[in-house]
C-alpha cells in the first residue's frame, strides 16, 4: 500500500458525500418532529419508554444516528485509500471511535429524551460539512467557492458549547434522567470544544499572524536569513 498511488474516489466521494447530507438532513428533520420542535424541554426531557407514536418515531430515529456513525467510520477509510495522511488526526481518530459507543449506549438505554439534542444538532452541523466534503470531491475547480471551510469549524465549536451547557445545567437540576450519563456527556462535550478550539487556533489564527507578520517585515524593508533580520537600509549603507 505504501507504494501504490493513492487510489482516485471522485465519483464513490461524491454519491458517499451527498447521501450523508441527505441523512442529516432527515435525521435533523426527524427529532425536530418527534420531540425538540413541540414537546420537549432543553432543561429537562426524561426518556419515555412508552410505545407512543411520538416516542418510537424517536427511538428509531435514535437507531438511525447510530447506524450513520457506522457509516461515516468510512471517512477514514477513505482518507487512507486517498494516501490524506495529514487528516488522519488524533483529533479525527478520537472523534469518529467516540461517537459510535455513545451513540451506541443511546440506542441501549435512553432512545430518546435529553441527550437526542446532541443527534440532532449534530446532525445538522455535518449537514453542512458532509456539503463542503462532497463540494471538494469535484477537485481543484471549487476550491474558490469553498471560503466558508474555517467557519466550519466554529460551527462545530459552537455545537459543543451547546451540548456542554445543557448537561452542565441538569446536574443542578431534579430531572429524571440518569446524572452519570449526562456528566459524562458534558465532559465529553468540554474535551471537543477543547480540541476543536485548538485546531482552530492553529491554522486560523496563528497563520493569520504569521502572515501579518510576514507583511509588516516586508514593508518595514527587512528580509530573513537564517533567523537574522536585515535591513535594506543597512545593507546600502554598507555598500556606501
Amino acid at each position: 500500500m505504501k507504494d501504490r498511488k493513492p487510489y482516485d474516489l471522485k465519483n464513490i466521494l461524491i454519491i458517499y458525500n451527498f447521501i450523508q447530507v441527505l441523512a442529516s438532513l432527515y435525521l435533523v428533520y426527524e427529532g425536530l418532529m418527534a420531540g425538540w420542535l413541540y414537546e420537549y424541554n432543553f432543561i429537562c426531557q426524561p426518556v419515555d419508554y412508552s410505545y407512543k407514536p411520538s416516542s418510537m418515531r424517536m427511538a428509531n430515529g435514535v437507531y438511525l444516528y447510530f447506524m450513520c456513525k457506522l457509516i461515516e467510520l468510512l471517512d477514514t477509510a477513505f482518507f487512507v485509500l486517498r494516501k490524506k495522511d495529514r487528516q488522519i488526526t488524533f483529533l479525527h481518530l478520537y472523534h469518529h471511535s467516540l461517537m459510535p459507543i455513545c451513540s451506541w449506549i443511546g440506542v441501549k438505554f435512553v432512545a430518546g429524551g435529553h441527550p437526542t439534542l446532541l443527534g440532532v444538532i449534530n446532525s445538522f452541523v455535518h449537514v453542512f460539512m458532509y456539503t463542503y466534503y462532497m463540494l471538494t470531491a469535484f477537485g481543484p475547480h471549487m476550491q474558490k467557492y469553498l471560503w466558508w471551510k474555517k467557519y466550519l469549524t466554529i460551527l462545530q465549536i459552537v455545537q459543543f458549547m451547546i451540548i456542554f451547557f445543557h448537561n452542565f445545567q441538569m446536574q443542578f437540576t431534579s430531572c429524571n434522567f440518569p446524572k452519570p450519563l449526562s456528566f459524562l456527556l458534558m465532559i465529553n462535550a468540554g474535551l471537543f470544544t477543547y480540541m476543536f478550539g485548538s485546531f482552530y487556533v492553529n491554522n486560523y489564527l496563528k497563520s493569520k499572524v504569521e502572515q501579518v507578520s510576514k507583511a509588516n517585515g516586508a514593508i518595514n524593508g527587512s528580509v530573513s536569513v537564517n533567523g537574522n533580520a536585515i535591513s535594506n537600509k543597512m545593507k546600502h549603507d554598507k555598500s556606501n
